[in-house]
């Protein structure tokens, strides 16, 4: 804090407070007043800084005031007079400028600080002055450390402290960076905006590693789930502090939050639980894409291709740009003139000679709403009225014809907030050519006012068309198009300083040489981390439901096919399922319950997948919370053990098996035993449902196969059963499973044999001894043509369905009790308590992954694989996500 003092010695001598900021370049005095002009003196042209003197004692018009700074200067810029935003005034010739400083006892270091960055400022080299401003820095850092004082809490442990710069637009802001146990705390080493930020950490949502100048050191919190802007972004000095303090706030996230990864909100998105709009901004997000680093601003795609129409069609094709290319190859004839050019350069070649997204591009589009940005990168000045943003059509138009303009959009064009396109602030911006001044931005014919603009932009990003087109998109900008020989064949080639690698920066030993290359890359433009590096699969589109209705804000949850929680549904794609089992190996350990007295038998899930229903040998069938992670509910039916259980369609009945020979359906709705079915003679091992019918396992030597019709009796709901099929076997039957598309059941039994039969027709397809001991689980394959077993006695078992024949065997060292494959890969659980992931094909474990204390005795997959629950031995259910 300081005085300006105005007029020293005169009359009408006059203080104006505020804030004196010295910066690496400059001098900055910020009046607190609005009126007066904010004043910056470039170090460059100082010719003196020091303190007045009291050189003649005898002279009453001097006198010596402790605390002020005289600084001499050729040149200073006047800014925001009046506090009005415009073009600077340069203030020339020779000046002195006298500020008074609160703390008079800062003036000498102040000053001291003053001569060597001016010192700097005068270095001929670019390489020069920044090592010597950086060893300013960092010897002012090293004399001060966090102040302790500033914890919320005495009982607050620390774990970490170092120094680190605080990044937002055009300006970083030095201090230190502190973590404890509760809080993440950054101190400004200048004590500006305010003397400490402070962000709890339990309100920390997402965190991620950012490179910052194309170097690993930045860091960007976010507090919100699907906020723009985070809450603080950190640039290191080196990337060992960044990794530590990522460590110690994704060890506290862990138990909170997972950290998601491209893959899995592709999935999500292909499925309909994210909007177009929240995709990209994910996406922008994991490429380090930050709206607190206008070099690597967020970038989203031109959608619409007409800006003359009265109405805008979204049902037309030609209403939309072409999302498989570029914007450099949407013009043929352009296209074909810059190819020309291609072809005659030598190495290393590019298409574009300039980037899609670069700060000057964002600032093009912000210019109304962040002025003073624009005038800072432009040095004072707007750009000449005819270059400035006027018209979308015009923008649009320039982006297709342009020789060198092949810019994209930034994400405010699919936002709620039109005060980018609205001048506001009544900046004066310009005469244009034909004399009119530069204003609003105009809008195409089809938008009657901004805010109508934007609602219409939402839908198409939102549309039927782009849904089924984006992902073209993503290959171009964040995936396998991006780079080498598929981004040169879709004309998708850069500069080679664009791109993450472009260039290494610590092997480039000249000092001028690195700040030049650093200054361009930062300038000029950088290509989004790549994320895919095989073709982006498309979004399934429902035939029943059109996309294009919803607004690109609320789709995920208003218009989607699918309520995000919801667990099961017809719209799977291969590549969703596939993409689940190529990670199988990544599965990770999210919760653990133990919620019964003996070894878990059974698992079954409803579809919105809130809660989750057990069966144990401890006799009860238990209802869990998912949300609340409580046990809601426990019934008994007998005294003997539940083996296993099943929830029908709807979600109102689950069917639990029982040793007491009894299967018994239980209504959740109303908390209560509903039908009973004394099916069989001896303990029932296994049930299966499908299309009301219940196939039932037991060890009275049979299958069989009840048609499950729901009657009303007075009001409540029951159930009436009709045997249509017993199969027969010599043994008891310990397991059964159904493949519902091709009406097959295969059964095991006690002494290891396998039988497939035909329901439809109730006869035995094939039988094989397949086992020595207990057959304990056995599955087909998705495509039905294999049939895969476990055993007591430790073995894999394949089987040809066709022609029944035993066509691979493969031992583990335990016996797998229960498994799921997708013909290919198998997850099982062992009786050590395993999960392992084996390769049938190589015969090998790919992984083994620590569960159970016990044997793993069953499991549960979600229909897109992604989800698994297992139970134990250990009396245990286990909740296991995918980390893809």
């Amino acid at each position: 804090m300081a005085n300006h003092i105005i007029n020293k010695d005169c009359r009408d001598e006059r203080k104006i407070r505020g804030s004196l900021k010295i910066c690496s370049k400059s001098i900055i005095f910020e009046p607190d007043e609005k009126m007066p002009p904010i004043i910056k003196i470039p170090l460059r042209d100082c010719i003196s800084i020091d303190a007045p003197e009291d050189n003649d004692a005898n002279n009453p018009f001097t006198w010596y005031i402790p605390g002020v700074i005289s600084v001499v200067s050729n040149q200073a810029f006047l800014i925001k007079e009046q506090n009005i935003i415009a073009p600077y005034k340069t203030e020339r010739g020779k000046t002195e400028y006298l500020f008074q400083l609160d703390v008079a006892g800062k003036a000498d270091d102040v000053i001291q600080t003053l001569l060597q960055l001016n010192r700097a400022s005068h270095l001929d080299k670019m390489g020069d002055q920044a090592a010597m401003i950086t060893a300013i820095l960092q010897s002012r850092l090293a004399r001060t450390s966090f102040d302790k004082n500033r914890f919320q809490s005495v009982s607050e442990t620390l774990h970490m402290e170092c120094e680190a710069e605080m990044v937002t637009p055009l300006v970083t802001n030095p201090g230190h960076v502190c973590i404890t146990d509760e809080n993440l705390y950054f101190q400004p080493l200048n004590g500006y905006p305010k003397p400490v930020v402070h962000i709890m950490m339990h309100s920390v949502r997402r965190i991620y590693k950012r490179r910052h100048g194309l170097m690993p050191l930045g860091l960007e919190v976010f507090c919100t789930e699907n906020d723009l802007c985070s809450d603080i972004y950190l640039k290191f000095y080196n990337s060992e502090d960044r990794d530590e303090l990522y460590f110690y706030i994704a060890t506290y996230l862990e138990n909170h939050i997972t950290e998601q990864t491209a893959e899995s909100y592709m999935l999500q998105w292909q499925r309909g639980h994210l909007s177009n709009y929240q995709y990209l901004l994910h996406l922008n997000n994991l490429a380090d894409r930050s709206c607190n680093d206008l070099s690597q601003y967020p970038v989203f795609p031109w959608i619409i291709a007409d800006y003359s129409s009265s109405e805008l069609d979204l049902t037309k094709p030609e209403t939309f740009r072409d999302l498989s290319k570029p914007v450099g190859a949407l013009n043929e004839e352009r296209l074909q003139r810059l190819l020309t050019r291609y072809r005659e350069m030598p190495e290393p070649k590019f298409m574009y000679g300039s980037h899609y997204s670069s700060p000057g591009y964002v600032l093009f589009y912000l210019v109304r709403v962040a002025p003073e940005y624009m005038l800072c990168l432009q040095n004072g000045k707007f750009d000449h009225a005819d270059r400035m943003f006027n018209s979308i059509a015009e923008t649009w138009k320039n982006c297709l014809d342009g020789a060198t303009d092949f810019k994209e959009l930034i994400p405010e064009f699919y936002e709620n907030d039109s005060s980018f396109l609205i001048n506001s602030l009544k900046l004066e911006l310009g005469k244009r050519q034909g004399g009119k001044m530069v204003d609003h931005v105009e809008l195409p014919p089809w938008a009657s006012d901004p805010d109508d603009f934007l609602q219409k932009s939402q839908n198409a990003l939102e549309s039927q068309y782009v849904s089924e087109h984006l992902h073209e998109w993503i290959d171009l900008v964040f995936g396998y198009k991006q780079k080498g020989s598929e981004a040169i064949a879709a004309h998708n080639v850069f500069h080679p300083l664009t791109y993450e690698g472009g260039v290494d920066l610590n092997s480039i030993m000249d000092p001028n040489e690195k700040v030049a290359l650093l200054t361009q890359i930062l300038e000029f433009g950088q290509t989004p981390k790549q994320l895919f590096t095989t073709p982006h699969p498309r979004r399934i589109i429902p035939k029943f439901k059109s996309l294009s209705r919803a607004s690109s804000h609320n789709v995920s949850i208003a218009e989607s096919p699918v309520s995000p929680s919801e667990e099961s549904f017809e719209d799977l794609t291969e590549e969703s399922i596939t993409l689940a089992w190529n990670n199988i190996a990544k599965l990770k350990l999210d919760e653990q319950y133990k919620i019964h007295k003996e070894e878990i038998t059974g698992i079954a899930v409803p579809c919105n997948g809130t809660s989750v229903f057990t069966t144990s040998q401890d006799s009860t069938l238990k209802m869990f919370s998912k949300d609340s992670k409580t046990l809601q509910r426990s019934v008994s039916f007998s005294n003997m053990a539940l083996s296993s259980c099943l929830i029908l369609p709807g979600d109102t009945t689950v069917i639990s098996s029982s040793w007491d020979n009894h299967i018994y359906f239980y209504s959740v709705a109303f908390g209560r035993r509903q039908d009973t079915l004394m099916g069989h003679d001896d303990a029932v091992s296994k049930i299966c449902w499908h299309d009301n019918c219940l196939y039932s396992a037991s060890w009275d030597s049979t299958v069989k196969v009840w048609r499950c019709v729901p009657t009303e009796v007075l009001g409540t709901k029951r159930h009436h059963f009709e045997l249509l099929a017993e199969l027969e076997h010599d043994v008891s039957v310990n397991t059964i499973n159904l493949n519902a598309a091709n009406a097959m059941l295969v059964s095991g039994t006690k002494e290891g044999t396998i039988s497939i039969w035909d329901v439809t027709t109730a006869t035995m397809l094939h039988q094989l001894s397949c086992h020595s001991g207990t057959v304990y689980d056995a599955a087909f394959s998705p495509d039905s043509r294999h049939l895969l077993s476990t055993g007591e006695d430790g073995y894999f078992k394949v089987i040809d369905v066709q022609t029944g024949m035993l066509i691979s065997s493969m031992a583990s060292e335990q016996p797998q009790r229960c498994f799921k494959w997708d013909g290919h890969t198998v997850l099982s659980g062992s009786q050590s308590g395993e999960l392992l992931v084996w390769d049938l094909l190589a015969g090998k474990v790919n992984e083994r992954i620590k569960g159970h204390t016990g044997a793993v005795t069953c499991m549960w997959m979600n229909e897109q694989c992604s989800s698994i629950i297992t139970g134990g031995e250990d009396k245990q259910i286990m909740f296991w996500k995918l980390q893809y």
